[in-house]
């Protein structure tokens, strides 16, 4: 079933607080670091599923595929048998790039311990 994209029909799942909108999309425990493992270069699904937190191969599927919904990213073969493909992000998806970075930067200052996995 696809989802209601806020950004095209004007239907908001909670609200239309531009806040609660983004969090709708991409404010789960998994997405933003897929999201942060294509700005560190990752873009087969074998390269997500090998991140630091291993994310459960159910929940990658999904949030790949709610990424796509979004046009947050694109999908596209790289290799045709077996078809294999390759996530990139869009240039919409490429804007979040410096709220990643500010969120690193505020997780580096203000958690003890924490550091950004990688620097763009």
């Amino acid at each position: 079933m696809k989802k209601t994209n806020p950004t095209s029909s004007g239907a908001f799942a909670r609200s239309p607080c531009p806040v609660a909108c983004v969090l709708d999309i991409i404010g789960d425990k998994w997405t933003l670091l897929v999201v942060r493992d294509l700005f560190a270069g990752k873009r087969t699904y074998g390269e997500f599923q090998a991140s630091f937190e291993k994310i459960p191969t159910n929940i990658l599927a999904e949030r790949l595929k709610r990424l796509i919904e979004y046009e947050i990213i694109v999908k596209s073969p790289y290799q045709q048998r077996p078809v294999r493909y390759e996530y990139v992000l869009t240039t919409k998806g490429k804007e979040l790039g410096p709220i990643l970075k500010a969120m690193a930067q505020w997780g580096e200052k203000h958690i003890p311990g924490s550091k950004a996995i990688s620097k763009w």
